[in-house]
Formats: structure tokens, sequence, C-alpha cells
């Protein structure tokens, strides 16, 4: 065996045992742990002791392992302070310094500083990223915004693309590409700034793209690409592996355990493939009604990743503008310009009037209105008309007393009602404006951080996620408890108030 291979080590009998046994209550506690002698040496004792008497499983572990700290285990709330300056504080409490390389860890160390989200997440991650750059440049934190663009450069660079998190059990997925969004932030118009990034942004581009010349049919994916009749180039959430999530082992492997081989790995592949979307887990992904096991994201091409990838190939196209590359330039705007009219034509559901994801199979939309479907406002896809709807199905359907939810559809995942997620209220905030729709912009962000001004009067904490329907309860559902801290939050929470004061025009009352 290899020196403490991950692959190896996640695969053993030992990583099992653990992770099955729930020494830990959460199954991501473990992953986490930093080994005190190497993995490999770490197995062979276990293989020699693992049968006699006197044995104890959550001894050897911790004889081997050390305990992670909870990173806001030492942060008292200063409760003289309002959210808004309690958030500025929590910026040193949520950024960890460069990584010191340590052999045995799960961690991949990162070159600058970054801003980790907070709760049991310790590591950076990547779409929370964005929305946590847009609080620290509201903030004027910005060295710390470029810092963090510098550690994604560096992971492309170095990975050949943006793994989930910086942890060696992520690195069979990615997260929706928000690299290029984060550029185009700090870039502010500066040329010089895509210059720089441009050929990161190219290579992140071809993970995606990965297989493309080996498809031969239309509607037939390769990992996370697939083409259609025209030609035109679409994408999916994909994970390389398809067996049970390290990080989630027991949970994925007690989902999975009536199924035979072959369905145990499907399910295990569109879990992970969830996972990847960042939407982890939720009903949009379901192909029976409550039937979790049913999760076939892999059958979906999802608005807002398509959107996100279009983005990135417009981008790549004024990269190369930049660099006089004139063909190279013609190549992905047509690439960009293809993609544009299927998302505007195709993901189109004219009986919702709404943008929603495209079942691949059935080469047709579906028929659940999540927010994702804001994505092709937030990316001025949408006409004007379909803005319209979009805006009218908003206000009417998802804008609830503490802002937008997530679904129409209540069930125990996360990404569900009745939770509201920061980055949704953002994105569709951002995109209500580009369409000019200020009032109702308006009217989202205020019930939105009127509710984390609630919470966080009440608890002293900013959360993961919100219950936007009832403002007396916290929000649940998911593998886990919801999570204080918090990265996305505090970002759009600080971005959203210095939105207020731009804002023209008053709320229409309603």
């Amino acid at each position: 065996m290899k020196k403490d291979a991950p692959q190896n080590y996640y695969q053993s009998e030992f990583f099992k045992e653990v992770q099955m046994s729930m020494i830990f209550k959460d199954s991501k506690t473990f992953v986490d742990m930093k080994p005190k002698i190497s993995k490999a040496k770490i197995l062979q004792f276990y293989e020699e002791q693992r049968h006699k008497k006197d044995f104890d499983l959550e001894s050897f572990v911790h004889n081997y392992f050390l305990m992670t700290k909870s990173i806001q285990k030492d942060f008292i709330t200063d409760t003289t302070k309002n959210m808004y300056e309690h958030i500025s504080g929590m910026w040193p409490v949520l950024t960890r310094h460069a990584d010191k390389y340590h052999p045995f860890s799960s961690r991949i160390p990162l070159p600058e500083p970054y801003v980790v989200p907070g709760g049991r997440f310790r590591e950076i991650y990547y779409w929370d990223s964005y929305f946590t750059m847009q609080g620290l440049l509201a903030d004027g934190q910005t060295e710390l915004a470029k810092d963090m663009v510098d550690n994604f450069a560096f992971l492309v660079d170095t990975l050949g693309f943006v793994p989930n998190g910086n942890r060696n059990y992520y690195l069979s997925r990615s997260q929706p590409p928000f690299f290029g969004l984060m550029v185009h932030a700090l870039a502010k118009g500066d040329s010089n700034v895509l210059k720089r990034y441009g050929p990161y942004i190219l290579k992140e581009y071809n993970y995606w793209m990965k297989g493309t010349d080996d498809i031969s049919s239309p509607f037939k994916p390769i990992n996370a690409v697939l083409t259609t009749n025209n030609g035109t180039l679409l994408n999916r959430y994909w994970d390389y592996k398809n067996t049970p999530r390290e990080e989630s082992y027991r949970e994925d492997v007690e989902l999975a355990e009536n199924l035979d081989k072959n369905q145990k790995e499907k399910v295990y592949r569109n879990i992970r493939a969830a996972a990847a979307s960042g939407w982890d887990f939720s009903s949009r992904w379901y192909q029976k009604e409550n039937d979790f096991s049913s999760t076939a994201t892999i059958d979906i091409a999802p608005v807002d990743l398509n959107c996100l990838l279009f983005f990135m190939e417009h981008q790549i196209a004024n990269y190369f503008g930049e660099q006089k590359d004139t063909i190279s330039k013609r190549i992905y705007l047509k690439k960009a310009l293809k993609r544009n009219e299927f998302i505007r034509n195709n993901f189109w559901n004219k009986e919702a009037e709404f943008f929603t994801d495209y079942i691949i199979s059935e080469q047709q939309c579906s028929h659940k209105l999540t927010m994702a479907g804001v994505y092709p406002l937030f990316f001025r896809i949408a006409t004007k008309e379909q803005a319209e709807h979009v805006k009218d199905r908003l206000m009417q359907d998802f804008l609830k007393a503490g802002g937008l939810v997530t679904t129409l559809t209540h069930t125990e995942q996360q990404w569900d009602a009745p939770n509201g997620w920061a980055p949704l209220q953002y994105m569709a905030v951002r995109g209500l404006l580009n369409y000019g729709y200020r009032d109702e912009a308006k009217e989202i962000i205020e019930k939105w951080l009127s509710l984390n001004e609630r919470v966080y009067a009440n608890t002293g904490k900013m959360m993961e996620k919100y219950n936007v329907e009832n403002l007396e309860l916290l929000s649940g559902g998911g593998e886990y408890e919801t999570q204080d801290g918090f990265g996305w939050t505090n970002g759009v929470a600080l971005s959203f108030k210095k939105m207020l004061d731009t804002i023209p025009s008053s709320i229409k009352k309603r």
C-alpha cells in the first residue's frame, strides 16, 4: 500500500468500522481529525490489535487521532454590538492563516489566508466563498477577498479544478463554478484582473468539459458534459466516485442498504452529484415524491449550473479578446450564445412561466419550481417578459415572512421549504435589480435582514440557513444540525445592508 494513499485508507475496514460505529454523532468529525502518525501505520496497528479481547475501537481512535476544535469555541458574542458590527468582528474568527503542511491531515493546504463558513465547516468551501466575498468587499476587506481568489487559482493550477472544499475526501467533485464570478467581483472593470486570472478560468472550464470529444450522441452525457441535437454544450453536476461519501459514510450506507450492488452505486453517484450541486439535499433531485433514494441528479441539466457555464464561456471570450486572439474569442462567444439561447428557450417552463431544470432523458423541463430559476435573471439571459413572470412567481409563491423559500415543497431536506438560504436571496435580488424591479428587490432584502436580525437578537448567532415561513422557529432538516458562523450569511447581510443605501424608491405596500 502506498503511504497514506487516501483512496486506500477511506476504503479500509478500519475507516468503515469507525464511521458505522457512531463513535461520533457527526460523520464528518472523524474525517477531519488529524492522525498522530501515518494512516498506513494506523491501519497496520488496527489489524494487529482488532481481534484482541480487550480491543476498544473508540479508545484506539482517540489514541491515534487528534480531535478538531470548534472554530467558535473561544468566541463570546458581544451583546453591545449590533448584528453588522458582530459580523465585522467575526472575520478574524472565521479566517484561517495560510496552511502549514501536515503529512497525515485530510486538509489540502492553501497558500493564502481564507474565510471558512463556521460550525462543522472548518475548511474553505467553493461556492460559499463567492457570497462571503461580497461581505468582505462591502466591509473593505479587499485584500482578504483577493487572497480567497488566489487560493482558488492555486487549486485550479495544482489540481485542475476547484474541489468541493480543501479536503482530500472532496477530490472527486467540484461545486457550482463561481470562480469566474469571484474574479469579476474583484475586477470591478479592471481588465488586468481578467488577464491575470483568465488562464485559470479556462483551465477550470476544461475540467467541466472533460469528455466532450468522446460524446457520440446528443443527450448522452459523459462525466459532467452533454450536447444537444444542434451541438449546444450543456452540463450536469457530477462526481467521479460511486461509493458512499467519506464525510457522510454511515448515512449513505444506511440509505442504500436494501439495494443490490448496481442500485447502490447508482444511488451513491447521484447523492455525490447532489453534494456537488451545493443543494445537499433537496426534492429538486427526486424522481419519486418523498423518496430520497430516488435522487437522480445526474439525469438533470441544472439551470443554475448552465447559467454559470454560460458566464464562464463569455468571460473566456473576453479574456481572449484582451489577448487579441480573435479566433478563440469567436469560438467561446459562439458557445456562450448557443447555451444562452438554449437556456432561454428550453429551460423555460411555459406552463409554470418560470425557469426550471432540464431532464436529460426526457429532453424537457422539470415541473419542479425552485430558487435555481432566478439564475437566468442574475446573468441577464431571460427576456423582459420572462423576467416579469419570474418576478411575479417569486413575490406570489416564494416570498414568505422572512424571505424567499428554497422550493415550494416541504420535506425533511434542508434545501426545501420552509428553509431560506442567503446565497439564493442574493441571486434573486441581483437578478430582479438587473430588470429594474427595485421595490421587489428591496422588499426581499428587508424581510431577510429583519429575520437575520431577529435570530441574532435571540441567539447572538448568524445561521447557515433560516426558517422563512415561521419566524418563531429555527431552520431544520438535513444530515446535521443547523450551523452557526456563518460565512455566506454574513457576507450577504453586509452586502444587502450596503445595497439598501443605493436602491432608490420605496417599498410598494402589498
